[in-house]
């Protein structure tokens, strides 16, 4: 029985409906099933378990689990890709391989040739083959080994067109380079990575993604390399940058539409010894979270943080490395404070993310427009709050400070590795001790630490409890938790993060302390005693038992 007339014997279409998909074939020996799925009348699974009955093939779910990785170098990429295979594992003398076209017998017939074994077919949809194949032959390997035109997952916004001699550029603009670029994009936003990193070796070309603030090695497949130079045309291209200037560093951007949102890229070249590395920051808006208590704030800093972001004037520090989260969280202290009352500007390099109701204003020391200049300007321009992106020298914070001091709110981030630490550094950049105590009003330390992901968490009780760390107080049989790693979080066994706060704010006997330069260490210790500071580590252990996070990731983050 054709396959039309078995759906329709199984009720799945009726016979009007074959007759239409029959008359709409885009060719003669375009097979009829492939009609009807696209028109979205039957589905895949439904014509594979009618070829399952009558060829007597079985129907599979694929996992990764299930999959053999000795079979990836005894079956060639190019036939994967090809045909739309998938081995799975071997079963006795021969190898079962997935198919969604039963009918293709000359694929099969070439996979038994190229292995010298039997292979045993069995049916998935396309889908989930496709799914593996990108999981154990990797992003772009399809493009590696057939060189087709460009997908239609991704849409470059303002693209411009560059016509040039040079083969490298040439060649950036051929679809197969066009199609590898996009892929990576598209993998790399699928698992919400923060960065791109394309990292030239003497024999190799890498790319990493940076996941939940660890970097993972992308699966690409190892011919990438000969595509280095054209990868890295392409990006430039996209971010209107220099091609033929390969010997200084370049900073460029720009944008995306993908899976129907719009997403920023910030660029980032270098040269190196092997070529030019690159990273892409990936900004996507409708990724982020601008809420203070969904970033990890409760409690009593919670409540504490909104009375002093409510405040009349003063300066308020969020400090941090790099990637920790501070310019989030600035974010979200506007969006809790943001009004019609309110005159809100920020300066920022770059303005990661649009605020409804607030002025942001970006930086360009090309032309003179520092933070120290634009933070002079804005006070001319009546401002209730002003955030400036960073403090990176001793004349913005000096003018920063003379803002909170005429009845402003500031806002701002520093680089230092705890809150306490902040005073000193400010004192360090020569800023006045009587201007520090004067103006500070709080500074918040934070760090973000990896959440246990939820499909995989399960609890234990520590084999060797001496191994955690003393201030962690475990009480032998506790019960602590952790991820086995499936392949929702990529086998890591974490999925997300959160914020850890620690936020030290001012009194009358620290201001003193300033003021006579005390030490962060003489800081710390007044301000646990006798102001409640909570540091991070503490707010790391809570999470540990409450079955967020594992002891091992906050002290991943955190120091003594």
């Amino acid at each position: 029985m054709a396959i039309g007339e078995a759906l329709v014997a199984k009720g799945l279409i009726t016979s009007d409906q074959l007759q239409e998909a029959l008359a709409q074939r885009a060719t003669p020996n375009e097979r009829v099933d492939q009609v009807l799925i696209r028109q979205q009348l039957v589905s895949e699974r439904d014509v594979l378990e009618v070829f399952s009955e009558q060829l007597m093939i079985p129907v599979v779910e694929l996992h990764e689990a299930d999959i053999d990785r000795d079979l990836m170098g005894l079956i060639p990429s190019r036939l994967v890709h090809k045909y739309g295979l998938m081995p799975i594992n071997r079963n006795g003398k021969g190898v079962r391989v997935a198919t969604s076209d039963p009918y293709n017998m000359y694929a099969l017939d070439e996979v038994r040739t190229c292995i010298n074994m039997p292979v045993e077919p069995v049916l998935a949809t396309r889908s989930e083959i496709h799914k593996m194949i990108r999981a154990f032959y990797g992003v772009g390997g399809e493009v590696m080994q057939e060189m087709l035109q460009e997908a239609g997952e991704l849409e470059i916004i303002d693209e411009a067109r560059i016509e040039s001699e040079d083969l490298d550029i040439q060649m950036a603009q051929e679809a197969s380079v066009i199609k590898l670029v996009n892929e990576i994009l598209i993998e790399a936003i699928d698992q919400r990575a923060s960065d791109i990193h394309y990292e030239p070796f003497e024999g190799d070309f890498q790319v990493r993604y940076r996941i939940d603030g660890v970097l993972h090695v992308a699966n690409v497949p190892a011919e990438i390399r000969r595509f280095q130079n054209a990868i890295i045309s392409r990006i430039k291209i996209l971010s209107n940058l220099n091609i033929a200037e390969r010997r200084l560093p370049q900073d460029g951007g720009f944008k995306i539409k993908a899976h129907g949102r719009e997403i920023d890229l910030r660029v980032s070249v270098i040269p190196m010894a092997f070529g030019e590395g690159i990273v892409l920051r990936i900004l996507d808006r409708t990724s982020v979270r601008l809420e203070l208590p969904t970033l990890g704030m409760e409690g009593q800093t919670y409540e504490l943080f909104k009375d002093l972001i409510s405040r009349p004037h003063g300066i308020l520090l969020v400090t941090g490395p790099t990637g920790s989260g501070k310019t989030t969280t600035l974010y979200a202290a506007l969006r809790e404070i943001v009004s019609d009352e309110l005159k809100i500007l920020t300066i920022e390099d770059p303005i990661e993310y649009y605020l409804e109701g607030v002025n942001q204003t970006q930086i360009l020391p090309k032309i003179g427009l520092t933070f120290a200049r634009a933070l002079r300007s804005f006070l001319r321009h009546d401002p209730d709050v002003v955030l400036v992106g960073e403090i990176r020298d001793k004349e913005t914070a000096e003018v920063a400070i003379n803002a909170s001091l005429t009845g402003h709110l500031v806002f701002s981030t520093l680089h230092t590795n705890d809150a306490v630490t902040a005073t000193t550094r400010l004192l360090d950049m020569g800023v006045e001790p009587f201007l520090v105590s004067s103006s500070l009003e709080a500074v918040l330390g934070q760090r973000l630490v990896r959440m246990i992901c939820k499909h995989c968490k399960e609890q234990y009780v520590p084999e060797n409890p001496a191994m955690l760390p003393p201030d962690f107080n475990y009480q032998r049989g506790d019960k602590l938790h952790r991820g086995k790693g499936c392949k929702e979080c990529r086998n890591t066994g974490f999925s997300g993060r959160r914020a850890l706060y620690e936020l030290l704010v001012m009194n009358d006997e620290l201001r003193e302390m300033v003021l006579n330069q005390a030490s962060a260490a003489q800081l710390q210790a007044v301000a646990r005693e006798r102001a409640g500071l909570v540091l991070m580590r503490e707010a790391g252990w809570d999470l540990c038992r409450r079955g967020l996070t594992t002891p091992q990731e906050v002290l991943r983050v955190t120091k003594v």
